[in-house]
């Protein structure tokens, strides 16, 4: 049985800047200068660079120079450090702006900065370094998740959208609400459930009923409930909201406690029975990696308003049946 929790608690009554270091004051001009002299080398170096002694009489072929494969990542290695962040520590990509006296710091940061935090400086006027960008350009930059295990490197142009997808990002807790400010690895978010919100019920097999009491209770409520099966643990969320003024809706989904590519192996059945009615939801389970909210704000789940929930409700109490399948 799952009760109800207010809005803003974890389900089923549930609880619920790294400091800058500085760098050397050169210019941005001076940087940007290392920078691209560096990466031509680099470039050089990697396709072989041919050379003969000026004023030789010899006809002996000329020597062809090649780096290794580790000098060339430590080269790019190099590089890429010039373009970190003194305040958080990632990277500053293009557009890439300067203080006066050429030191970077990333757009996020300067967003929150009032001067700069290498030399307390003036942030402006935004000086735009087109230098330090045609560097960034030729250069393959880690994800950020590197040290969570990601071992990816691209282009400043791919790295946003991949960090937004990216499975080694910190999950957060999937309890509905705010109260909850948890985040870790995929491998801890069951051991924090159990121990951070106890009150969750969890159920065994494929084929299980999902009861939500007190429907009828006013504001915004959730319920949760755990499905285990397949070796897998899904979550079951019940939210009652109002979405549109004055309409209150209640929205139904199944999250899997695990990475996208392994929701994509399952799929899901809600339905609503009885009186002689039947109301039946079918989808693909969505990681918590994606979370609640998205799927409610595009009504990507089981959605029904009031009025249909009373047609299968019993003494404020509804139950969904909940079916877990392999594709």
């Amino acid at each position: 049985m799952s009760r109800p929790s207010s809005a803003g608690g974890g389900g089923g009554g549930l609880a619920g800047k790294a400091g800058g270091g500085k760098h050397g004051g050169s210019s941005g001009a001076a940087a940007a200068a290392a920078a691209a002299a560096a990466a031509a080398a680099a470039a050089a170096a990697a396709a072989g660079v041919s050379s003969s002694v000026p004023g030789s009489a010899s006809s002996a072929p000329a020597a062809s120079v090649a780096l290794p494969g580790a000098a060339l990542q430590s080269q790019s290695a190099e590089l890429t450090a010039l373009f970190e962040c003194p305040v958080c520590f990632d990277y500053v990509l293009p557009p890439i702006l300067q203080c006066q006296a050429g030191h970077l710091v990333c757009n996020q940061c300067r967003q929150k900065l009032s001067c700069c935090p290498t030399c307390r400086g003036p942030l402006t006027p935004s000086i735009r370094n087109l230098a330090m960008e045609k560097v960034a350009s030729t250069l393959p930059f880690p994800c950020k998740y590197a040290s969570a295990g990601c071992l990816l490197s691209l282009h400043h142009s791919e790295k946003p959208e991949h960090e937004e997808l990216c499975e080694f990002r910190p999950y957060s807790c999937p309890c509905p609400g705010a109260s909850c400010k948890w985040q870790g690895s995929l491998e801890a978010v069951m051991p924090h459930l159990m121990h951070a919100h106890k009150s969750i019920t969890t159920l065994q097999g494929e084929d299980i009923v999902f009861l939500a009491t007190d429907i009828n209770l006013p504001g915004a409520v959730d319920w949760v409930m755990m499905q285990s099966c397949f070796g897998h643990h899904f979550m079951l969320v019940l939210e009652k909201q109002e979405k549109y003024e004055g309409h209150q809706q209640f929205f139904a989904i199944v999250l899997l406690i695990g990475a996208r590519k392994q929701a994509e192996n399952f799929a899901y059945r809600l339905e609503l029975n009885g009186h002689r009615r039947r109301l039946t939801w079918e989808a693909t389970p969505r990681s918590i990696h994606d979370g609640v909210a998205a799927a409610i704000m595009n009504s990507d789940c089981l959605v029904f308003d009031t009025s249909i929930a009373h047609l299968f409700a019993d003494n404020g109490n509804l139950g969904i049946n909940v079916t877990i399948s392999m594709c």
